[in-house]
Protein backbone atom coordinates (compact mmCIF):
# COMPACT_ATOMS: atom_id res chain seq x y z
CA UNK A 1 0.00 0.00 0.00
CA UNK A 2 1.25 3.42 -1.24
CA UNK A 3 1.42 6.04 2.04
CA UNK A 4 -0.15 9.12 1.12
CA UNK A 5 2.06 12.01 1.87
CA UNK A 6 -0.08 14.72 3.62
CA UNK A 7 0.20 18.19 2.10
CA UNK A 8 0.47 21.11 4.84
CA UNK A 9 -2.20 23.13 5.24
CA UNK A 10 -0.86 26.44 4.08
CA UNK A 11 -0.59 25.15 0.34
CA UNK A 12 -4.07 23.66 0.90
CA UNK A 13 -5.77 26.48 2.04
CA UNK A 14 -3.92 28.96 -0.84
CA UNK A 15 -5.22 26.32 -3.39
CA UNK A 16 -8.84 26.31 -2.16
CA UNK A 17 -8.50 29.98 -2.12
CA UNK A 18 -7.48 29.91 -5.54
CA UNK A 19 -10.24 27.71 -6.57
CA UNK A 20 -12.83 28.72 -4.96
CA UNK A 21 -11.75 32.44 -6.15
CA UNK A 22 -15.15 33.62 -7.56
CA UNK A 23 -16.92 33.02 -4.13
CA UNK A 24 -14.24 34.19 -1.80
CA UNK A 25 -14.83 37.72 -3.60
CA UNK A 26 -17.91 37.03 -3.61
CA UNK A 27 -18.05 36.38 0.20
CA UNK A 28 -15.73 39.28 0.89
CA UNK A 29 -18.16 41.76 -1.02
CA UNK A 30 -21.37 40.46 0.80
CA UNK A 31 -19.68 40.63 4.15
CA UNK A 32 -18.92 44.45 3.19
CA UNK A 33 -22.05 44.84 2.55
CA UNK A 34 -23.44 43.58 5.59
CA UNK A 35 -21.11 46.02 7.92
CA UNK A 36 -21.97 48.94 6.13
CA UNK A 37 -25.68 48.13 6.00
CA UNK A 38 -25.37 47.87 10.23
CA UNK A 39 -23.29 50.52 10.67
CA UNK A 40 -26.01 52.51 8.16
CA UNK A 41 -28.46 51.16 10.79
CA UNK A 42 -27.52 52.41 13.61
CA UNK A 43 -26.19 56.07 12.54
CA UNK A 44 -29.62 56.93 10.44
CA UNK A 45 -32.89 57.25 11.21
CA UNK A 46 -33.25 53.67 9.92
CA UNK A 47 -32.66 53.00 13.95
CA UNK A 48 -35.97 53.02 14.40
CA UNK A 49 -36.84 50.54 11.84
CA UNK A 50 -37.28 46.81 12.83
CA UNK A 51 -34.77 45.11 12.68
CA UNK A 52 -32.51 47.77 13.80
CA UNK A 53 -33.20 47.70 17.31
CA UNK A 54 -32.38 44.43 17.91
CA UNK A 55 -29.35 44.78 16.10
CA UNK A 56 -28.08 47.80 17.96
CA UNK A 57 -28.77 46.66 21.20
CA UNK A 58 -26.26 43.92 20.56
CA UNK A 59 -23.49 45.75 18.54
CA UNK A 60 -23.44 48.58 21.23
CA UNK A 61 -22.85 47.10 24.25
CA UNK A 62 -21.61 49.22 27.46
CA UNK A 63 -17.93 48.15 27.18
CA UNK A 64 -17.78 48.44 22.68
CA UNK A 65 -19.96 50.44 20.42
CA UNK A 66 -18.79 47.67 17.33
CA UNK A 67 -20.98 50.00 15.11
CA UNK A 68 -18.10 52.45 15.40
CA UNK A 69 -15.58 49.66 13.44
CA UNK A 70 -18.33 48.58 11.22
CA UNK A 71 -18.08 52.58 9.92
CA UNK A 72 -14.93 52.47 8.97
CA UNK A 73 -14.29 48.92 7.99
CA UNK A 74 -17.94 48.30 6.27
CA UNK A 75 -16.49 50.56 3.19
CA UNK A 76 -12.71 48.80 3.22
CA UNK A 77 -14.30 45.56 2.91
CA UNK A 78 -16.94 46.72 0.10
CA UNK A 79 -14.06 48.39 -1.89
CA UNK A 80 -11.77 45.22 -1.66
CA UNK A 81 -14.18 42.93 -2.55
CA UNK A 82 -15.44 45.03 -5.45
CA UNK A 83 -12.35 44.58 -6.77
CA UNK A 84 -11.92 41.02 -5.92
CA UNK A 85 -15.09 40.48 -8.14
CA UNK A 86 -14.01 43.28 -10.58
CA UNK A 87 -10.51 41.05 -11.03
CA UNK A 88 -12.07 38.25 -11.42
CA UNK A 89 -14.71 38.51 -13.83
CA UNK A 90 -12.54 40.55 -15.98
CA UNK A 91 -10.10 38.16 -16.28
CA UNK A 92 -12.76 35.42 -16.55
CA UNK A 93 -14.30 37.29 -19.38
CA UNK A 94 -10.35 37.72 -21.48
CA UNK A 95 -9.57 34.89 -21.01
CA UNK A 96 -12.64 33.05 -22.50
CA UNK A 97 -12.35 35.38 -25.65
CA UNK A 98 -8.56 34.53 -26.18
CA UNK A 99 -9.15 30.96 -25.18
CA UNK A 100 -11.62 30.58 -28.26
CA UNK A 101 -8.51 31.16 -30.94
CA UNK A 102 -8.22 28.25 -33.74
CA UNK A 103 -4.82 29.86 -34.97
CA UNK A 104 -1.64 28.48 -33.74
CA UNK A 105 -0.32 32.34 -34.61
CA UNK A 106 -2.49 34.01 -33.03
CA UNK A 107 -2.72 32.29 -30.17
CA UNK A 108 1.32 32.97 -29.66
CA UNK A 109 0.53 36.09 -30.11
CA UNK A 110 -1.66 35.85 -26.70
CA UNK A 111 0.91 33.72 -24.61
CA UNK A 112 2.15 36.21 -22.39
CA UNK A 113 -0.98 37.80 -21.67
CA UNK A 114 -3.23 34.27 -21.05
CA UNK A 115 -0.58 33.55 -18.46
CA UNK A 116 -0.92 37.43 -16.76
CA UNK A 117 -4.90 36.43 -16.75
CA UNK A 118 -3.92 32.71 -15.27
CA UNK A 119 -2.73 34.54 -11.72
CA UNK A 120 -6.67 35.73 -11.35
CA UNK A 121 -8.37 32.46 -12.29
CA UNK A 122 -8.53 28.85 -11.35
CA UNK A 123 -6.42 25.27 -11.62
CA UNK A 124 -9.42 24.61 -14.06
CA UNK A 125 -8.26 27.11 -16.14
CA UNK A 126 -4.74 26.38 -15.91
CA UNK A 127 -5.93 23.07 -17.15
CA UNK A 128 -7.39 24.06 -19.76
CA UNK A 129 -4.90 26.36 -20.79
CA UNK A 130 -2.65 23.36 -21.35
CA UNK A 131 -5.01 21.32 -23.17
CA UNK A 132 -5.17 24.39 -25.62
CA UNK A 133 -1.46 24.60 -25.69
CA UNK A 134 -1.33 20.93 -26.31
CA UNK A 135 -4.10 20.89 -29.23
CA UNK A 136 -2.36 23.66 -31.30
CA UNK A 137 0.78 21.31 -30.39
CA UNK A 138 2.64 24.90 -29.04
CA UNK A 139 5.85 23.68 -26.90
CA UNK A 140 7.31 25.80 -23.58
Amino acid sequence: MATSEKVPLGRRFRHGLKTYRAWVAIFVLAVGALLTILAVGFFTPLMNYAPFPTINAATNTPGANYNLLFVVLGPIVVIIGMYMVGAYFVARRRFEHLMLTKSKAEFLRNIPEIEDLLWDLTPNDEHRYEVKRAELRVRR
